[in-house]
């Protein structure tokens, strides 16, 4: 089975799998808390209304067999429950079909409340982190190696988001194709950080650069993810830089941080300087969890075909999911840059 595993990514699975909990767990406390004015019962869009017009075949959830706002505080704080449990590392402790079952049902219970959210959870992050927790569950415990063919389809994954940000943008706004797009995205970009006044205000050939670096970060970089170590390595760190400074500078939910994960899909122990491959002594993996990963590689490749046709069609479509269980979808975003930002101001006396 030496064919199957990557025994050198022991701590990137680590890095992957509490990564991946903690992004469930902001999400669970997210809904938890704002579900009633925007979903619930007396919200702006309900969920009863929602499932009462909406086949469960074309948007599966457990909230089409029932639904009340407790129901959904429930599966909310069960969510935070499992999260924390996945966080501490859970599913180590207990065996591998075990802690697959609870990937599996913390994936199960975000995907009830992304398919009755609406507009509330049409941004690409949402799908990110379905994506990512629905191959999270592939990756094992401590009682196998890490599974290479599920590293290979995390980097396909960042891939996407990667690349697919990167065309949408060179195919988009002149602006990113003259390199002028920085000079107003940081103050008109929805949610500016506390930096975002800072950034907006640096030279104008600094984002002439910012812009530049970004094309290279999106359209050459991710081509690296595949080549051998050290390749692979930098460029998941090029990667990880370039996120890092999109999260100074901007808000967009977890949408960076989990990139940023799953860019260390692609950095293996003895990447770094003086590191050295773990001597885990791992035992040959069950053939039902090889068949597993397997098929739901194939399944991937069979879907990959709507995001790669997405990718080369003209006009292509931002955070699009072609499926109701959002699997393998397309990612992109800011095609268009707002050159103005109109606020509206409230005063009284």
């Amino acid at each position: 089975m030496d064919w199957f595993v990557a025994a050198d990514y022991s701590s990137a699975r680590e890095v992957l799998q509490r990564s991946i909990a903690a992004i469930y767990l902001i999400a669970f406390v997210a809904a938890a808390r704002q579900f009633r004015a925007l979903i619930g019962s007396d919200g702006l869009l309900p969920v009863t209304r929602f499932v009462a017009e909406t086949a469960f075949r074309s948007s599966p959830s457990i909230f089409h067999l029932h639904y009340s706002d407790r129901f959904f505080a429930v599966t909310c704080w069960a969510g935070v429950c499992l999260s924390v449990g996945l966080v501490a590392g859970l599913d180590d402790l207990v065996p591998l079909w075990t802690a697959m079952l609870l990937w599996l049902l913390v994936w199960l219970l975000y995907l009830s409340i992304v398919n009755v959210g609406q507009i509330w959870y049409s941004f690409g992050w949402e799908s990110l982190l379905l994506e990512a927790g629905f191959l999270a569950i592939l990756l094992g415990n401590d009682d196998v190696a890490v599974p290479v063919v599920v590293l290979w389809l995390m980097r396909w994954l960042v891939f996407r988001v990667e690349f697919g940000a990167g065309l949408i943008k060179l195919r988009g706004d002149r602006c990113w194709r003259d390199l002028t797009c920085l000079y107003y995205h940081h103050e008109t970009q929805p949610m500016p950080g506390p930096l975002s006044w800072l950034f907006h205000r640096l030279p104008r050939p600094l984002h002439r650069m910012e812009v530049a670096g970004n094309h290279f970060a999106q359209l050459v970089v991710p081509f690296g993810l595949f080549a051998p170590q050290p390749v692979a390595g930098v460029a998941a760190s090029i990667i990880i830089l370039t996120q890092i400074w999109l999260i100074l500078s901007g808000n967009f939910a977890w949408l960076n941080w989990l990139t940023i994960v799953l860019a260390c899909s692609a950095i293996s122990d003895s990447f770094w300087p003086g590191g050295v491959m773990a001597d885990t002594g791992w035992s040959a993996p069950p053939t039902w969890f090889v068949a597993i990963v397997i098929g739901v590689a194939v399944l991937v490749v069979v879907l990959s075909y709507w995001p790669v046709r997405n990718m080369l069609s003209h006009p292509q479509r931002m955070n699009a999911s072609f499926n109701p269980l959002h699997l393998v979808n397309a990612y992109g975003a800011f095609g268009h840059v707002t050159r103005t930002r109109d606020e509206l101001v409230v005063e009284g006396t």
